[in-house]
């Protein structure tokens, strides 16, 4: 309970600062960046609705479609913080109204546009969750794809960004250029950060790699009996996937064992399975 306690606290957290980062310096400042939020600045400007009643009509009308094409197991974490993101920024609106930008200083209001809902993010990265948006599209799409879903998202984006050219003045535009190169890094960034590599080890000594991997680095293996082709002798071929810190202290104590093993090492960004992520 204490752990589920603590991981509810992060998911929270982590969607209020995105809101107080979305709704006090995104929104105010008109910066068009960024899937459902970027296009609700768009919205807002012709005075059909508020950028934040736009952006829960959205998120709640993707998470329902959400919920039927990717099942019940979707909603649990991204129903969660979306319903929270939205409600949070249509609170916002009505109990704490901007007409106007914190400071003069645009480029002090991007920096906190694009820093704090990316440390949200990376938070929510980190819990396997999302704030919702345009990632259920890209989930929806991954399902039912083979397609470069990061493009497509992308390319969406930037539609976004040169509407406001058109809708608001050049400064404005050029802040929200910037503010997608940015969030683009980051993102890059964070998926980094989530690396995990992919071990396939010949060693002589497999007895001990293999207990090293389950006592020292919590994680569990495969092995198998292949047969060298040159010397016909029978070998134990261990396949792990570690994270990479992980990683470092694996490749040290198998250079300690048995410094004659033979390792592939491969990086891989998406590792679905029990003690990684679930496909949703």
């Amino acid at each position: 309970m204490l752990d589920k306690g603590k991981h509810f606290l992060l998911l929270t957290v982590s969607t209020l600062i995105m809101a107080i980062g979305t709704y006090f310096f995104k929104f105010t400042n008109n910066f068009t960046f960024g899937g459902i939020t970027g296009l609700a600045v768009l919205i807002a400007k012709t005075g059909l609705m508020t950028a934040g009643d736009f952006n829960f009509v959205a998120s709640m009308t993707l998470l329902v479609i959400g919920m039927i094409v990717l099942g019940k197991k979707f909603a649990a974490k991204t129903a969660y913080c979306s319903i929270l993101l939205s409600v949070t920024l249509s609170f916002l609106e009505r109990v704490c109204p901007m007409k106007a930008p914190l400071t003069d200083q645009p480029m002090l209001e991007l920096c906190f546009a694009i820093i704090l809902p990316a440390l949200a993010a990376a938070l929510l990265f980190f819990e396997n969750a999302s704030g919702g948006g345009t990632d259920i599209v890209a989930m929806i799409i991954k399902k039912y794809s083979t397609m470069n879903i990061s493009g497509a998202l992308f390319a969406v984006d930037c539609v976004i960004v040169v509407v406001s050219f058109m809708v608001f003045d050049l400064t404005t535009g050029l802040c929200s250029v910037l503010g997608l190169m940015a969030t683009l890094l980051i993102d890059k960034s964070i998926e980094r950060m989530k690396l995990n590599k992919y071990f396939t080890i010949i060693s002589s000594k497999p007895d001990e790699i293999c207990e090293f991997i389950m006592n020292g680095l919590d994680r569990s293996a495969t092995v198998y009996h292949g047969e060298g082709v040159y010397s016909h002798k029978d070998k134990k071929i261990i396949l792990t996937v570690v994270d990479v810190r992980q990683a470092v202290l694996l490749q040290r104590f198998i250079d300690e064992v048995d410094p004659q093993a033979f390792l592939m090492v491969t990086k891989s960004s998406e590792v679905v399975g029990k003690g990684f992520m679930s496909y949703i």
